[in-house]
């Protein structure tokens, strides 16, 4: 697939070109220059249309770099601003933490293109009347005018879908709630659209309603995305370890010698790995760690004991059974391990979590089918299936 080109950066936002924004720049380019073909001369023309094309793309820029500086000014990380065949888009490491500060980033783009209409609108009214400077101003200001009014249409991904989820975060108090309505909305929007493209094209000849018709996919797909990653957001939010972890470690006596313990579990078990807990008189002495034994002569096998090696339990990373996946998913993360212990409220050992339980876990959560041969993959290579972004989904989740 093709990356994407970087081309230099803004306030320090790196900005890239997608391969489609190519194809789009040469029709808008042909499109003005036939446009301002019947006014001016040919050369003038097309390099008008060129201009023009470059002024709009610099308008859905400046667009982006709205919602960008705001998302900023709340903490949050923007990673980047995309030019592509549909416009921009800024990616940004998290959500807004309240629906007014949303609402905000929401409407940042829309009000840079109010702007920049009133500021060309200006310039073309102090321009030479019927000269190229005064049409690409009065031209371009009309297109930032239906840029920020198109943008407000109240469905998803569109700004106005932004809006309406923070209103509607705002009344309800649930975030998972406003984006369900705005995602509804942009999907019902982006069907309606699709069809009137479809019908103008198949009834009425009308080729140009190709265009409508990609621009209602591309709604329609996003929207469906939202609703989707915000299905999984709240599920990693309800499923807690408890629902996650499996039994699938050992409990060892911690009284005996490293090399029974060596003898009687580890060559039996090198095929598939699992934790170990050492117990003496009815207690959990800790974890044993199987690379602490390398570092031990073999001569002191036969004289040294489990629990002389054990990793307490108040030493190592353990979570609580009623911890939300989003938290334990987190911890795997941000402290690179394999594996979480789960406690009871007795602090005792309840079970362990790995990456290949949380995919279990989120799968029958929302219906999706995973086989066990795949869940096996995702723990011996300890990573998660590559359409399933899952630690970048809960660190985007605010606590």
């Amino acid at each position: 697939m093709q990356a994407n080109w970087r081309i230099g950066s803004l306030f320090g936002i790196p900005l890239f070109l997608d391969p489609s924004w190519f194809f789009i720049l040469a029709l808008v380019t042909l499109i003005n220059a036939l446009d301002f073909s019947g006014r001016f001369e040919l050369v003038l023309a097309w390099s008008a249309g060129l201009a023009m094309a470059l002024l709009l793309f610099a308008s859905v820029l400046l667009h982006e770099l709205g919602h960008s500086l705001v998302a900023r000014s709340q903490g949050i990380k923007v990673n980047s601003i995309t030019l592509f065949i549909f416009g921009g888009v800024a990616s940004i490491d998290r959500e807004s933490k309240t629906p007014g500060q949303a609402f905000q980033v929401a409407i940042a783009g829309p009000a840079v293109s109010f702007a920049l209409f009133g500021l060309l609108y200006s310039l073309a009214q102090v321009l030479p009347n019927e000269s190229i400077a005064e049409v690409l101003a009065l031209d371009l200001a009309n297109i930032n005018l239906i840029l920020g009014v198109f943008n407000l249409i109240p469905g998803l991904p569109l700004d106005g879908g932004q809006v309406l989820k923070a209103a509607i975060w705002k009344l309800t108090g649930s975030r998972f709630q406003g984006v369900r309505w705005a995602a509804q909305t942009g999907k019902i929007l982006g069907g309606v659209t699709i069809a009137i493209g479809l019908f103008l094209i198949l009834k009425e000849g009308q080729l140009f309603a190709i265009w409508l018709a990609l621009i209602g996919g591309f709604v329609f797909r996003n929207a469906t995305a939202y609703e989707r990653l915000t299905t999984l957001q709240e599920a990693l939010l309800q499923v807690t370890a408890s629902e996650t972890m499996t039994r699938e470690f050992r409990v060892v006596d911690a009284n005996q010698t490293l090399r029974s313990f060596a003898d009687e579990y580890i060559l039996a078990d090198l095929q598939t790995p699992i934790p170990y807990y050492g117990a003496a008189n009815g207690r959990y002495r800790g974890l044993v760690a199987i690379e602490d034994l390398q570092v031990i002569e073999r001569s002191h096998w036969e004289i040294e004991t489990l629990e002389s090696i054990v990793h307490p339990l108040s030493e190592i990373a353990t979570v609580e059974e009623k911890t939300p996946l989003v938290e334990v998913i987190k911890r795997l993360e941000t402290e690179s391990r394999n594996h979480l212990t789960v406690l009871s409220p007795a602090s005792a050992v309840s079970g362990v979590i790995d990456r290949g339980d949380i995919v279990r876990a989120v799968a029958k959560k929302l219906n999706m089918l995973i086989s066990e041969t795949e869940i096996k993959r995702i723990k011996a290579e300890n990573t998660y299936p590559p359409g399933l972004q899952l630690s970048q989904i809960a660190q985007a989740i605010e606590d």
